[in-house]
């Protein structure tokens, strides 16, 4: 954009567009990123950050960032879908700050000298690592801390501390995000209860604080029964070994509980 705007200078100084021309033209080359001098700042260098600093930025120390990157499979150089070439601390430090709320790209170009689209493209790339090596661990139930003995010490501390039922290993509710006003179909994300524009959630978190499943994200208008209907949940508890235990988890009042009769089940199973 700043050369096509040179070049419209150019062209309106000698003589080649009018005044109307040179105005519109000048006008409809606007760019929609913030002109900042990246290139003024030095390089990211996580080694000359001190813990401190690290802290306060990424939420982590720096000893940990490496960690997190051995832990979190990310490879130490991938490409952007444009051909950017980035390390893995770099482009992790950049997700974790991007993340860190409150806090705009625009924001990292100072530490990082980047541009803002460049910012956005790593952020965006280092997550779809990150779900694409992990998203199994909340999309599915077959984890080893969900085997049946997992499950009934679940139900049984939930019951320990006063619920009346002995069969209930989770509990299963609907988060609204609020997002920016968009400017298109702006009924379809609004949420009338919330009174925002809003996208929605759905997970399911045991006693132990994981969230052994997360479903989303759904449009804002939705209500809490139409996701727990397309999430699948319940067909998928169906058809699990520990449902035909008879565990299932708790809802919430909007959600009522729905039990599988186990006898049932194991009944139309082939002998």
């Amino acid at each position: 954009m700043p050369k096509l705007r040179d070049a419209i200078v150019f062209a309106y100084g000698c003589n080649v567009i009018n005044d109307v021309e040179y105005a519109l033209l000048y006008d409809a080359s606007k760019p929609k990123n913030p002109d900042i001098p990246y290139f003024a700042y030095d390089d990211f260098n996580l080694d000359n950050m001190t813990d401190d600093e690290c802290k306060t930025e990424f939420r982590f120390y720096r000893n940990d960032i490496y960690n997190l990157i051995d832990v979190l499979r990310v490879p130490a150089e991938f490409t952007c879908y444009n051909g950017l070439k980035v390390d893995a601390v770099e482009a992790m430090c950049i997700f974790l700050k991007r993340f860190a709320y409150p806090c705009r790209y625009a924001e990292l170009i100072p530490r990082f000298s980047k541009p803002e689209p460049q910012l956005c493209m790593i952020a965006n790339q280092t997550m779809n690592i990150i779900y694409d090596t992990w998203h199994h661990l909340f999309t599915t139930f077959e984890q080893p801390w969900l085997d049946h003995p997992k499950l009934e010490s679940f139900a049984e501390a939930i019951h320990l501390k006063g619920a009346a039922l002995r069969n209930c290993w989770g509990f299963i509710d609907g988060t609204v995000r609020p997002i920016s006003r968009p400017g298109r179909h702006q009924r379809v994300v609004y949420n009338g209860h919330k009174k925002v524009h809003s996208l929605k959630f759905q997970s399911i978190v045991a006693p132990n604080g994981l969230i052994a499943n997360l479903f989303g994200p759904v449009e804002g208008k939705r209500h809490d029964s139409a996701m727990l209907a397309q999430s699948q949940v319940l067909p998928q508890h169906r058809t699990t070994h520990w449902i035909l235990m008879a565990i299932f988890f708790a809802s919430t009042v909007t959600q009522p509980i729905q039990q599988v009769n186990k006898f049932k089940v194991l009944s139309e199973e082939p002998c």
